[in-house]
């Protein structure tokens, strides 16, 4: 009998669900107030906010938000800083804690894995992600090596030499070269660009060897990372999840902030636009958000602000996970329709002014003094408001949050394999590809220079003479050109080429964090 009333129960819990929603799969059940809590799928490119102290349950509620957009079909990617992550690969199984906590929800479950791409940097966890140093922009990549205002600006000088000069920068040899050859010809681009000091340029370079010892090095090359394979759906209609591996990247937060940004902006850029959806085309978990925003200047602040208030429109929602709401600017913060808050400490006047912040920014609700509730939540349990019909936030509620079908935990090192080998993507990006770049050709223009002439040598030197004098060997120079100065036949070669790429609408145009996109 009472696996009959229980049974009984789920099912007008389902149908109530189904009733308020209009369609069971337009949403996601987050958890069970006073009544089922729910995320509009409609709604969920207006982001969200995931946040709480350690060891509250954001882990788990991270994991039941992912494994419901894969299930409506919307792919997802997120960072796994903890290793836990990667249990949505693994299907869940039934416990009596894990059972005590469905009966008192009251729905049904099932243990199911999702489909999931792992990824790392480094390779060794994952796929390798990549991109190039072309691509990623001499912004972004001064912020990854600190660069002061003004080495900054002379990084970009040397970006905009290359790209006029057609050196493809892919990986950091072809950024040592860059800069070698911004040396050489310190004088010519101070003309051309604006001043380019010596003293600047050691600095970057020192900042490139700082970025090689990291692990950066791994970041830049080839097959650069394609954003549409972040977007895939399996066989089956459900969204991919990809698990960034991030346990060791998250050791150097430039480099993991730095990379999170630059997909966001590569999205933001490539992506056309698409109003409002039925549901997102992609949804982008960023953990540990505040390492985003320490110590980042005004400029770089205002152009995330600048991101996450338009890639809505793109159909990308943006959730930030972090332990305190005021991790986020507020500027940020007012843009996150749906939160998910968990337990928070008061132990500090810096952790009271946290819970104070929260509350406040919670769609209010008389039943529940929000600034108290926040400190006495229990594990897996939190306050939540989400955007409801109209894109109204609903009166927050302090929730169960469901448990989702697949494993709580990490896997095992030769389950992460199994799952890697079946991977539709590992063909593509698991062999590095070394193309003709800056430092070919530049390596090439060195050997084919001239060797120095020795101190006091007539300008057109030996060979000159013997062929017809200084007056043949200045007519030489003035046409082919010398180590120190182009041609008037490489000007015109060079002039032809920029011409047909320009006709082939391959420009080259810098993006709104520092990448960039060929038209």
């Amino acid at each position: 009998m009472p696996d009959a009333r229980n049974r009984h129960a789920r099912n007008r819990y389902n149908r109530d669900i189904e009733a308020r929603t209009g369609n069971a799969m337009s949403q996601i059940l987050v958890g069970k107030g006073e009544k089922p809590i729910y995320l509009l799928a409609k709604y969920a490119n207006r982001h969200g906010m995931t946040a709480g102290a350690t060891g509250t349950g954001k882990s788990v509620s991270l994991m039941v938000l992912a494994e419901g957009f894969s299930r409506l079909g919307v792919p997802v990617f997120l960072a796994d800083v903890k290793g836990d992550l990667a249990g949505l690969a693994m299907p869940g199984a039934m416990n009596d804690k894990l059972k005590a906590r469905i009966d008192k929800l009251g729905i049904d479950w099932t243990a199911a894995a999702n489909p999931v791409v792992f990824w790392d940097i480094y390779g060794k966890a994952g796929h390798p992600v990549r991109t190039t140093v072309s691509e990623m922009g001499p912004t972004l990549l001064g912020r990854l090596m600190e660069l002061n205002d003004t080495q900054q600006g002379v990084l970009e000088i040397v970006f905009k030499a290359a790209d006029e000069n057609g050196l493809l920068l892919l990986d950091i040899k072809d950024l040592r070269a860059l800069l070698s050859w911004a040396v050489d010809n310190a004088k010519d681009i101070s003309q051309h660009y604006g001043l380019v000091s010596p003293t600047s340029i050691a600095a970057i370079q020192r900042g490139v060897l700082t970025l090689e010892q990291n692990g950066g090095d791994q970041f830049f090359g080839e097959p650069a990372l394609d954003l549409a394979d972040f977007m895939r759906q399996d066989l089956s209609g459900r969204g991919i999840v990809n698990v960034l591996a991030a346990e060791s990247l998250i050791l150097k937060p430039k480099l993991y902030t730095t990379f999170l940004l630059w997909m966001l902006s590569e999205l933001f850029e490539k992506l056309p636009e698409v109003g409002d959806l039925d549901q997102p085309k992609l949804v982008f978990f960023f953990d540990e958000a505040h390492l985003l925003f320490d110590d980042a200047p005004p400029a770089l602040r205002q152009r995330v602000e600048q991101v996450v208030r338009l890639i809505r429109s793109k159909g990308v929602g943006i959730y930030f996970c972090s332990q305190n709401p005021d991790d986020v600017p507020d500027v940020i913060l007012g843009q996150m329709g749906n939160r998910i808050q968990h337990a928070l400490r008061a132990f500090t006047p810096r952790d009271q002014k946290a819970v104070k912040a929260a509350a406040e920014t919670f769609a209010p609700n008389p039943k529940i003094k929000v600034a108290e509730v926040i400190t006495q939540l229990g594990v897996g349990e939190a306050l939540v408001s989400t955007l409801q019909e109209g894109g109204v936030p609903m009166p927050v509620d302090r929730a169960l949050i469901t448990s989702p079908g697949c494993r709580i935990g990490a896997i095992t090192p030769d389950e992460r394999a199994a799952v890697r080998s079946r991977s539709p993507v590992g063909g593509k990006y698991d062999t590095t590809v070394d193309r003709e770049s800056a430092f070919e050709k530049l390596s090439e223009r060195a050997q084919q220079a001239p060797p120095p002439q020795a101190p006091g040598a007539p300008a057109g030197g030996k060979g000159a003479q013997q062929q017809g004098g200084g007056w043949t060997g200045m007519a030489k120079d003035m046409i082919f050109g010398t180590s120190r100065r182009q041609g008037m036949l490489e000007t015109m070669a060079k002039s032809v080429v920029r011409n047909a790429g320009g006709q082939l609408g391959r420009s080259i145009l810098r993006g709104v964090l520092g990448s960039i996109s060929k038209g």
